[in-house]
């Protein structure tokens, strides 16, 4: 199997490491980098458990290969924390009850930064269209929506 070297920044730190030409984001992120948040879920780009930010634009990572990434910006759940502590975003999932468990909920919070980065104050048809490729099997949504409208400081 092929192996390249691969450049890309990751949570802010520059990374170099030799991947497969046909490594996943999603595997590249977990095996390789070691940042767990990002979850494998359907492999098919149907759940949007596995979604980061590349260069800022939600991405599928279970359907991206980590090649396609080289010299861009990758964003995971983990970029979002500093010094320990959550986001406004994450806190408001935490204190909205928006997850439950929470296997979705790094891909929705994702999904729902690039939103609010490009929206700050986004209305229920904004958000609802914004979290469209994210599946949650436990929550109904409507929590899920409360927690970004929180967020967004309404």
């Amino acid at each position: 199997m092929a192996k390249r070297l691969l450049s890309m920044t990751v949570n802010g730190r520059a990374r170099e490491d030799a991947v497969s030409d046909h490594a996943l984001l999603v595997d590249y992120l977990r095996d390789t980098v070691g940042l767990t948040g990002t979850k494998q879920g359907c492999d098919g780009g149907e759940c949007g458990a596995c979604t980061v930010l590349v260069d800022g634009e939600t991405r599928l990572a279970c359907i991206t290969l980590a090649a396609s990434c080289e010299g861009r910006q990758v964003e995971t759940i983990e970029s979002l924390s500093a010094g320990g502590r959550m986001s406004r975003l994450q806190q408001a999932f935490h204190e909205n009850l928006g997850t439950q468990c929470g296997f979705c909920t790094p891909g929705m919070i994702m999904a729902s930064e690039a939103l609010l980065r490009r929206n700050p104050h986004p209305d229920d048809a904004q958000i609802r269209d914004a979290l469209s490729g994210n599946l949650c099997r436990c929550t109904g949504y409507v929590k899920i929506i409360e927690s970004v409208k929180a967020a967004a400081g309404e």
